[in-house]
C-alpha cells in the first residue's frame, strides 16, 4: 500500500482550508493533500486506526457546512483533475477536482454538457456536485447527478475500491465485503416491502431532492454495488471518496432564446407557473421585487431590467432550446402569445443575441453573491434553498414572506428554479445572536413539510438541515439511514456530524463569526468563484484564503492567540503578497467585484521603506532614461554566455532579496527593443484616426517576432498594418516617458503611480484634443493601465476612449487587409487583461485571420508573469501556467500568440515555444 499523505498542522494551511462559502467554521486539526487513489487509501486506513474523523474537500463551494471538520480535512482540490471525453463527447470521464466549467469546456466542441448545472459552475468540482447530488437551473431531476452519472469509481473507509464501470463489480463488492453487500440487499428488501415506505420515497424523490441519503436507490437498482453507488451520490463525503466517475452528457441545443417576464407581484408569477410548465421551457427563473431591485445594480445588468421601476414585481426569466431554428421561432412566438395572456407588467420578447441573454443570466447568476456583497456590516448572508410541488409554490412563497415579516427579515430575497417548484430565499443574520434564526427555521421547516416539499432541494443536507431529517422522512425510513452509514462507514470516521446527527442544534453550532478587516475585501462572502482563476491557487493561496488569513489574524489578535497571529504575519509576506500576480481576474469572477489585488498593493506600500518609494518617485520622473537603461542592459546581457547574467543576479538576489532582484530567466530576449519616437505611423497621406501609445514593455524586452516585423515587435508591427491598410496613427511627443502606472502601482508604489498618471493624462488630453482622438494601446494590461489612469478625465467632462491595439486591428484594419497566406496552425494565449477588456474575441477573431486552425489551450489562464512578478518568483509563472503547458505541448501548432510582451515571454518560459503579439503574425501574412 501507498503511504499516507503527510498531515499539514501548521495555523497558516489550517486556518486557510477552514473557511467555505457556508456559514459554518470549524478549524481542522490537520490537512491532508493526498494526490492519488491509493493515497487516499491509505489516508484512510491510517484515520480508521487512529479513529479520527475526515472530512473531503475540494471547490469549498457548498453552503450547508458538509466541508467543515475540527478533525482531518483531506483537500483533493489540487489532484484529481482529470477529464477524459470519449464517443464524440457522448460521455466523460472525469476527476473529483476538475470544475464544471473545465469539464463543460472539453465537451463543447462536441456540442455536449453535463446534465447538472449549479449557479456555482465556475468554481464547483465533480466532487461536490456528486457529492451533492447538485442539478441547477435546467436540470431538474432527468439530469441531474444521479440521472446522468453512468458509473463510480470509489474509495471506501475499508479500503475497498467500488468500480461500477466494471461488470464485475456486484460480485466483486459481495466477495470484498460480504456483510456490507448482504446488508444493502436485505435493506432494499425490507423497503420494497412496506408500501408506505415506497410511497414516501417515491413523493419525496419526485421533486428536488438532497435531504439524508438516496434511498430511492434502494427501489431503483436490484444489485447491491449499483445501489451502492447511487447512495454515494448526494452522500456528502459521508460513505466513500469517489475518485473518478463517468457521465453521460447532454445535447446542447444550437439555439437559444431568452426572455424576462415582468409579473404586477409574486403571486401572478406563481399563479402563471403551470402554464408555462406546460409550454415546456428549458429553464423558468423566479426573482421577487427584492432580487429585481438587486439586480438593477448589477454591473452589465440587462435593459430588461435596468429599465424597470420595481413597485412589488415579480419576474420570470424563460428559456427556451432548439437544434432547429424554426423550431425556436416557433416555440418564441407561442411564449410571446402565451405572455400577452398573462398581461405582463413590462414588454416581453424572447432575444437569440449572445450578449442579451448572457446579461440576463449574469444577472440572476450573480443574485446570491451580490446581497451578500451588500449585507450590513457585521452581518451574514444565510441561503437556504427548499422545493415543494408546483402547485403548491404559490401558497409556499406567501408563507415564507409572512414568515420574514414575523421574524423581521426586512431585506430577504426569494429567487430560484420555479418550474421545479425549488425555490432559494436569502437572509441577512447577525449569527451572534442566533435565536430569531433557530426559531425561523423552526417555522421555516413546518411550513415546507406542510406543502408536502422538501427541506434541501439543491444545495445538501450538511449541518444545517441534519436534525430535520427524521422530520422530513419519518422514523422508520431515517432509520434505513442510520443503518446505510453503519454498514458502510462501520468506524463512523467519514464526515460526522453531517447528513445525519444526534444533535437536535447542530445546525446553531459552529457558525462562523464576522470579522472586519479591510475596506477593499470586507464584502466576501467566501464563496470561492475567484479560486480556479487566481494563477497561485496550486502554489501557495487563492484570493479567498488570502482575505480569510487576514480576518484570522485579526481573531486571533482580538482573542490573544499569538502562536496563531505569528505563524500568519510570517508567513504572509510570501504566500500573502509576494506570489500574488495582482492581475485582477479574481475581480472578473467575483459575484462582488472584489479585487483582493487591490489589498495586495496596499500592504505591498505599507511593507516598503522610504528610499524604495524615492527610488520609484524618481523613476516616475525619468521613465524615459529607465526604460533605454532596460533595453540597453537586456542587450548587454544577452551579448553574454546566459551562465554569466544568470549568476549575477542570482548573488544579488541572495544577497537583496528575491522580490527586489530579477532573475535573469532564459525566456529573456539577447536584446532591448527600440527607443519610442514620438510622429506619424501609417499611412502618411491619410487623416490620423488614433493615438497610438506604444507600451514601454516593448523598449524594455524588445520582441520575440521572427517574420517579417523582425525586431519590431507590436509597436512596428502596428504601424505596417496601418499603412497596408491606408489608416494614419499618430505618437505623442513624449511617448518615450509615458507608462500606464502598472508597474508602480502593482510594487504598491501609489505616489509615483499618480505622478506618472498625471503626467499620461496631460500627455493624452493634449495629443487627442480632448478626447477628439482614439486612443491605441499595444499592450492589453498597458490599455487596461491607461483606462484606469484616464478615468478622472471623465469628472473633468473629458472623455477619452481608450482601445487595445487587438480591438482596433480587427475593427479597423483588418477589413482593409489581404491576408496573402496563412499560417497552417497558432495557438492563442488570451491574457487577464484581453478577459477584463473584453477584448479576448477580437485576439481570436485576428489569429483566425491569419491561420488555418485556432487553438485556445480550454486550461489558459493568467500567467503570473505580471511584468517583472515571473522574475522575481519563476515558481509562481510555473505553476500557473502547468496545465497550460501541458496541453500545448500535447498539440504543437505553427504559431504561438498573445496580446502582452510580458505574456508572451511567460508563455516562453512555460512552454519552450516563442509567443509574440499577434499583431506581429497578422503583419507577416498580410506581407
Amino acid at each position: 500500500m501507498s503511504p499516507a499523505p503527510s498531515l499539514d498542522t501548521s495555523p497558516v494551511t489550517r486556518h486557510a482550508l477552514s473557511h467555505d462559502a457556508s456559514h459554518y467554521l470549524l478549524l481542522p486539526a490537520a490537512v491532508a493533500v493526498p494526490r492519488d487513489e491509493a493515497e487516499v487509501a491509505a489516508l484512510l486506513a491510517r484515520m480508521v486506526q487512529e479513529q479520527r474523523p475526515v472530512t473531503f474537500r475540494s471547490g469549498g463551494t457548498s453552503l450547508s457546512g458538509q466541508a467543515q471538520t475540527s478533525s482531518v480535512l483531506a483537500d483533493v482540490r489540487r489532484g484529481f483533475r482529470g477529464v477524459e471525453v470519449f464517443e464524440g463527447g457522448a460521455r466523460v470521464r472525469v476527476g473529483p477536482g476538475a470544475t464544471l466549467r473545465e469539464v463543460n469546456a472539453r465537451l463543447a466542441p462536441h456540442g455536449r454538457r453535463l446534465g447538472p448545472d449549479p449557479a456555482s459552475e465556475a468554481a464547483c468540482t465533480i466532487g461536490g456536485i456528486i457529492a451533492n447530488n447538485s442539478s441547477g437551473m435546467a436540470a431538474g431531476i432527468t439530469e441531474n447527478t444521479y440521472r446522468t452519472l453512468e458509473s463510480l469509481r470509489c474509495v471506501l473507509p475499508s479500503g475497498t475500491v467500488l468500480d461500477t464501470s466494471d461488470p464485475r463489480a456486484d460480485a466483486l463488492l459481495r466477495e470484498a465485503e460480504p456483510a456490507l453487500h448482504a446488508g444493502l440487499d436485505a435493506l432494499a428488501a425490507r423497503v420494497r416491502a412496506d408500501p408506505e415506505a415506497v410511497r414516501v420515497i417515491r413523493e419525496r424523490f419526485a421533486l428536488k431532492n438532497t435531504m439524508g441519503y438516496g434511498i430511492n436507490a434502494l427501489l431503483d437498482f436490484d444489485e447491491p454495488a449499483q445501489m451502492l453507488a447511487h447512495l454515494v451520490i448526494g452522500s456528502e463525503g459521508t460513505l466513500a471518496f469517489v475518485s473518478s466517475a463517468v457521465f453521460r452528457t447532454v445535447a446542447v441545443p444550437a439555439h437559444t432564446a431568452t426572455g424576462l417576464l415582468v409579473l404586477p407581484d409574486l403571486r401572478r408569477a406563481t399563479a402563471a407557473l403551470p402554464a408555462l410548465t406546460e409550454q415546456g421551457f428549458a429553464t423558468v427563473e423566479l426573482l421577487d421585487a427584492r432580487s429585481l431591485e438587486v439586480a438593477r445594480a448589477l454591473p452589465g445588468a440587462p435593459q430588461e431590467i435596468t429599465a424597470l421601476d420595481v413597485r412589488g414585481h415579480a419576474a420570470l426569466l424563460l428559456e427556451q432550446r432548439a437544434d432547429d431554428p424554426a423550431e425556436l421561432q416557433d416555440r418564441v412566438g407561442r411564449a410571446e402569445q402565451l405572455a400577452r395572456v398573462l398581461d405582463p407588467a413590462a414588454g416581453f420578447a424572447m432575444t437569440i443575441d449572445p450578449g442579451r441573454r448572457s446579461a440576463l443570466w449574469t444577472a440572476r447568476k450573480g443574485l446570491y453573491a451580490a446581497v451578500a456583497g451588500a449585507r450590513p456590516a457585521g452581518s451574514t448572508a444565510l441561503l437556504e434553498d427548499v422545493a415543494v410541488p408546483v402547485p403548491a409554490l404559490e401558497a409556499t412563497c406567501a408563507g415564507l414572506q409572512d414568515l420574514f415579516t414575523r421574524h423581521g427579515y426586512d431585506g430577504a430575497v426569494i429567487f430560484g428554479h420555479a418550474k421545479d417548484g425549488n425555490i432559494h430565499f436569502l437572509l441577512d443574520e447577525h449569527l451572534d445572536r442566533g435565536d430569531r434564526l433557530e426559531a425561523f427555521t423552526e417555522d421555516m421547516v413546518e411550513l415546507v413539510l406542510d406543502h408536502g416539499g422538501n427541506l434541501k432541494a439543491e444545495h445538501g443536507t450538511g449541518r444545517v438541515m441534519a436534525p430535520f431529517v427524521e422530520r422530513q422522512y419519518g422514523p422508520a425510513l431515517h432509520a434505513v439511514m442510520r443503518e446505510i452509514k453503519a454498514l458502510v462507514d462501520p468506524e463512523g470516521i467519514l464526515n460526522p456530524g453531517v447528513v445525519l446527527t444526534d444533535d437536535p442544534r447542530a445546525h446553531m453550532r459552529d457558525l462562523k463569526p464576522v470579522v472586519e478587516v479591510e475596506e477593499e475585501v470586507d464584502r466576501c462572502v467566501e464563496c470561492g468563484y475567484c479560486e480556479p482563476v487566481c494563477p497561485s491557487r496550486d502554489l501557495t493561496l487563492t484570493p479567498r484564503q488570502r482575505i480569510v488569513l487576514r480576518r484570522d489574524l485579526r481573531a486571533a489578535e482580538r482573542s490573544g492567540d499569538e502562536g496563531t497571529a505569528r505563524a500568519i504575519r510570517e508567513a504572509y509576506p510570501y504566500e500573502g503578497l509576494a506570489t500574488c500576480a495582482a492581475d485582477g481576474m479574481c475581480q472578473s469572477a467575483c459575484p462582488v467585484g472584489i479585487n483582493t489585488g487591490d489589498l495586495v498593493r496596499r500592504l505591498r506600500a505599507e511593507e516598503a521603506g522610504p528610499l524604495e518609494g524615492a527610488a520609484w518617485a524618481a523613476a516616475a520622473g525619468s521613465w524615459d532614461t529607465v526604460t533605454r537603461g532596460a533595453s540597453l542592459a537586456m542587450g548587454a546581457a544577452g551579448a553574454l554566455p546566459r551562465a554569466l547574467p544568470a549568476a549575477a543576479t542570482g548573488a544579488a538576489r541572495a544577497l537583496l532579496g528575491a522580490d527586489r532582484v530579477p532573475a535573469y530567466t532564459a525566456e529573456l530576449p539577447r536584446r532591448g527593443g527600440a527607443v519610442r519616437q514620438a510622429g506619424g505611423r501609417g499611412r502618411a497621406s491619410a487623416v490620423t484616426a488614433a493615438v497610438h501609445l506604444p507600451a514601454c514593455v516593448h523598449t524594455m524586452f524588445g520582441s520575440g517576432s521572427t517574420g517579417g516585423t523582425a525586431g519590431a515587435g507590436a509597436p512596428g508591427a502596428l504601424a505596417v498594418l496601418a499603412e497596408r491598410a491606408g489608416v494614419r496613427l499618430a505618437v505623442p511627443d513624449d511617448a518615450a516617458s509615458l507608462c500606464c502606472g502598472t508597474p508602480f502601482s502593482s510594487k504598491g508604489m501609489t505616489a509615483a503611480k499618480e505622478r506618472m498618471h498625471e503626467h499620461l493624462r496631460r500627455s493624452l488630453r493634449s495629443a487627442t484634443q480632448d478626447g477628439a482622438l482614439p486612443v491605441v494601446v499595444d499592450a492589453a494590461s498597458c490599455t487596461e493601465g491607461v483606462l484606469g489612469a484616464l478615468e478622472s478625465l471623465h469628472r473633468e467632462g473629458v472623455d477619452v476612449e481608450v482601445i487595445d491595439a487587438v480591438t482596433f486591428a480587427r475593427r479597423h484594419l483588418l477589413p482593409l487587409l489581404e491576408v496573402r497566406r496563412r499560417v497552417p496552425s497558432v495557438t492563442v494565449h488570451p491574457t487577464c487583461s484581453t478577459t477584463a477588456l473584453g477584448a479576448t474575441e477580437d485576439l481570436v477573431a485576428l489569429a483566425e485571420a491569419a491561420a488555418e486552425e485556432v487553438v485556445v489551450p480550454v486550461a489558459w489562464g493568467c500567467c503570473a508573469y505580471a511584468g517583472d512578478r515571473g522574475m522575481l518568483h519563476p515558481e509562481l509563472t510555473a505553476s500557473a501556467t502547468a496545465a497550460e503547458a501541458a496541453e500545448v505541448a500535447a498539440r504543437p501548432t505553427a504559431a504561438y500568440v498573445s496580446a502582452n510582451r510580458t505574456c508572451e515571454l511567460g508563455m516562453h518560459a512555460a512552454t519552450g515555444q516563442e509567443y509574440r503579439h499577434v499583431l506581429e503574425l497578422l503583419a507577416e501574412v498580410t506581407a
